[in-house]
């Protein structure tokens, strides 16, 4: 039998692209490649909203299922240095509108993960309603204690919503644990393991394929997640309120850092009760 052709295909600067298929009627699969590792950069991003807009004004409502052709990533997260570089522009231009789409999605969004899920990789699954993991290759993790990244807002916020175990959060976020899809299964991280089959089976147990037919699927997830959506939508504000935190963070450090002094000039000389 012959390939089936793409419904479309989007490119991702520079040697990239995105292609949007069918593996049955009505679930549409949007298989991204973007060399080495799936980095979310502003052409990532941008390709990945224009088709979820494509499928939502273009095509039946079903459910719409993401994954990665590079079966080692589905995604390693930011190109860092360039997201603080552009600041606001690229989180208000590119990757927040990306994840208020997916969150807000009318039709149910499934993220099917070949392999790791890295940093803002692993937000972007998170932004959709299921996860489904290869149960033989990949990790779930937030490494931004590793490499001194800060989290913002919508970061947090996803996952304070959706991760069952504040145990669970507090390990993802302070110890930059690593999660297979066994472990991850177990914590609430995914809601399945296998590939492109389990999914189909997936979606006909859960009966997905319907969902959207309505038309408030969307505004359902929109008051369900409401706190990460309005994060999503204060860009500005939440970059001003970051700023604001760190000038008090460098306040206090620099009164913590004065009461040692003090201290230490008291007890020069002496020995200490400590």
């Amino acid at each position: 039998m012959p390939p089936i052709p793409p419904l479309f295909t989007l490119p991702i600067q520079p040697n990239g692209r995105i292609t949007c298929t069918q593996s049955s009627p009505r679930i549409y699969i949007l298989t991204f490649e973007s060399p080495p590792d799936n980095r979310l950069t502003p052409s990532f991003c941008n390709s990945f909203l224009l088709a979820l807009d494509i499928l939502d004004h273009r095509f039946q409502k079903g459910v719409v299922v993401t994954t990665s052709r590079i079966q080692k990533f589905y995604s390693n997260g930011l190109d860092y240095e360039s997201a603080v570089k552009e600041g606001e522009r690229f989180w208000g231009g590119s990757l927040y509108p990306l994840w208020r789409r997916l969150l807000t999605y009318p039709m149910p969004t499934i993220a099917l993960l070949p392999g790791h899920a890295f940093a803002a990789g692993f937000m972007t699954a998170m932004m959709h309603d299921y996860r489904l993991m290869n149960p033989h290759r990949g990790f779930l993790c937030l490494n931004e204690i590793d490499f001194g990244a800060p989290l913002k807002s919508p970061m947090a916020s996803i996952f304070r919503q959706k991760v069952p175990n504040p145990n669970t959060f507090r390990t993802m976020i302070l110890e930059s644990k690593r999660y297979g899809a066994l472990e991850g299964l177990k914590e609430g991280l995914v809601d399945g393991l296998g590939d492109m089959e389990e999914v189909v089976v997936f979606v006909k147990e859960m009966g997905l394929l319907d969902r959207g037919k309505t038309g408030v699927y969307g505004r359902l997830k929109q008051e369900m997640w409401g706190e990460t959506v309005k994060l999503l939508d204060t860009v500005e504000e939440g970059e001003r309120r970051g700023e604001r935190e760190m000038e008090e963070y460098s306040r206090r450090q620099e009164e913590e850092q004065m009461r040692v002094e003090d201290w230490e000039r008291q007890n020069l000389g002496g020995s200490s009760k400590l």
